[in-house]
């Protein structure tokens, strides 16, 4: 069976061929982040209000370093994958490729960032 109208056999649109995967990437980064956020809450909530010292020495740990560099990735790639479906339903022509294009952009940029503070921060 052919599920494609006549109209859109002859403009060649149809299904992007995305829509199940992108759909299985934001359910795996929710249900990761439902776990990750409370673990990441409380590590944090424990490092707040003590010394340098005292938080360098809980972030040199490596289970607290893991349980904030996860949420952090699991963070930014759950919301490059919800903003590039908003943009993707509301913008169109060539203001969509260059929004997707900023949009991966800045959420990569802030990853690396996140990061590089986070090992700097481990290191000490």
């Amino acid at each position: 069976m052919n599920f494609l109208t006549d109209r859109k056999r002859a403009t060649g649109l149809g299904s992007g061929g995305t829509g199940a995967q992108h759909h299985w990437l934001t359910i795996a980064t929710s249900l990761s982040l439902v776990v990750l956020v409370p673990l990441f809450v409380f590590t944090f909530g424990y490092a707040v209000g003590h010394s340098l010292e005292e938080v360098l020495a809980f972030y040199s740990s490596p289970c607290i370093a893991i349980i904030t560099a996860l949420c952090l990735v699991g963070g930014i790639i759950h919301l490059k994958t919800e903003v590039d479906e908003a943009v993707e339903d509301y913008v169109g022509g060539i203001k969509r490729k260059l929004t997707l294009i900023a949009v991966a952009g800045f959420c990569y940029t802030l990853m690396a960032a996140g990061l590089f503070a986070l090992l700097k921060l481990a290191i000490q």
